[in-house]
């Protein structure tokens, strides 16, 4: 089929998902989930061919990484997939109400945007994320995965598409792109998309801003910094730091940038770098840091490593911190280790981020660890949706007015007036 022919179909099933009940929504997701489990020799097999097809083509390690789906990654999805289930119903909320008179009521109601449009890495979990929460919010989507990961998305559509569709869920909810023409073709299609969510390079994702008249929500670079204070703990510092940056190396919320005051730089850089290298972490280093430990020269602020690297910077004091941070970050996550609170009330009130953390991992950011039912994606963007996006992220609101035959004649010729009361009502016929 043509992009154009999935995006009408899709178009059309998002009229009847947007109403579907939350029961027939939970029947599907725990179906999806069931499914997966049964079909996981088939996906294993099919990432296996991925795998070796990225590896004779010379993908890069970090990137095999993300990659490989086995056992316990189908494992981990299934059980996002249930945490999913367990979420409240994001559709059909009432956000606010007013009475703009006597038997007349305004309300706030929660829905889905759409048809949502996701270009994502070759991260075959995030095939199941993305749709899992579309199909949760009353969304339908086009899917354009990483080539890396051809016959693994394949597979799991297939096996989501199948299981949903059992259940009631709208035939064509989902449909899989494959190809760079596929996108070049989905950004002209904005009466039938609603909105494109794109995860890749800071160049892509200009690409796409630059080629389509769709809304477009997401970040481009995750250049995440942590921040140590003069009134750090030390031990906690190293610890912190270390897991920002080792954890999974190869994400968007990884720390790839660190700065250190420096008066607390000869006491804690010498335990931060034994800490990274014993994790082969090669650290890059401003002139300070290398008169402290041994490093290689930082030849720009503006890394995203992705890989087993780190830039260091020490910093004279906090507001030098904010202002680096504010200069060279890509406002997705920054944290400040420190025990000093007024320091964390000033660094987390101007540093000017979708996320900012006292004392903690910046691998945090993550739509499943805030609860959000895993994430479609993380934008930087200021509007309804920043930081991860996951169920909140992918509605939007429609206002509803209930009347009795009022009519606006009667407002201006002063016959009637507007009480614009707020009330405590959920909308209902």
């Amino acid at each position: 089929m043509q992009t154009i022919d999935l995006a009408v179909a899709a178009k059309k099933a998002s009229i009847e998902l947007a109403a579907l009940s939350t029961e027939k929504k939970n029947e599907a997701l725990a179906r999806i989930a069931d499914a997966l489990i049964e079909h996981t020799s088939e996906i294993i097999a099919a990432n296996q061919k991925d795998l070796e097809r990225s590896a004779e083509e010379n993908l890069a390690a970090p990137l095999l990484k993300r990659l490989k789906f086995d056992e316990g990654k189908i494992k981990d999805v299934v059980a996002g997939i249930k945490s999913l289930i367990l979420l409240p119903e994001p559709i059909g909320e009432t956000l606010s109400a007013t009475e703009l008179d006597n038997g007349l009521e305004l309300y706030k109601v929660s829905c889905p945007i759409g048809v949502i449009g996701v270009i994502f890495e070759s991260r075959p979990d995030a095939l199941v994320q993305i749709s899992s929460l579309c199909l949760k919010s009353g969304n339908a989507t086009l899917l354009k995965g990483g080539r890396e990961a051809l016959e693994t998305n394949r597979a799991l559509a297939k096996v989501i598409r199948e299981a949903s569709e059992a259940c009631g869920v709208p035939t064509g909810w989902i449909q899989l792109l494959e190809t760079r023409e596929n996108v070049n073709e989905m950004l002209k299609l904005d009466k039938y998309i609603d909105l494109i969510i794109p995860r890749g390079s800071n160049s892509f994702v200009q690409y796409i801003m630059n080629n389509s008249n769709i809304a477009v929500m997401g970040h481009a670079d995750g250049i995440c910094h942590t921040y140590i204070d003069k009134d750090a703990d030390v031990e906690m510092a190293v610890k912190v730091a270390t897991d920002s940056k080792t954890q999974y190396v190869s994400v968007c919320n990884a720390t790839e940038t660190m700065l250190i005051h420096k008066d607390i730089a000869p006491d804690v850089l010498p335990k931060l770098a034994k800490s990274l290298e014993e994790r082969n972490v090669e650290i890059h280093g401003c002139e300070k840091t290398q008169q402290i430990i041994s490093c290689l020269p930082a030849e720009s602020w503006k890394m995203e490593w992705l890989d087993y690297k780190v830039s260091i910077r020490v910093v004279d004091s906090l507001e030098d911190a904010i202002e680096h941070i504010n200069t060279y970050s890509s406002r997705h996550t920054e944290a400040i280790i420190t025990k000093n609170a007024q320091a964390a009330e000033k660094f987390m009130n101007l540093v000017d981020s979708a996320d900012v953390f006292w004392n903690c991992s910046t691998r945090f950011a993550d739509g499943f660890r805030y609860g959000l039912g895993a994430e479609v994606g993380i934008s930087t963007n200021k509007i309804h949706a920043r930081g991860p996006v996951g169920l909140e992220g992918l509605t939007i609101y429609k206002w509803k007015l209930k009347g009795n035959g009022q009519i606006v004649a009667d407002y201006v010729s002063g016959k009637s007036s507007f009480t614009h009361k707020k009330i405590d009502k959920k909308f209902s016929i």
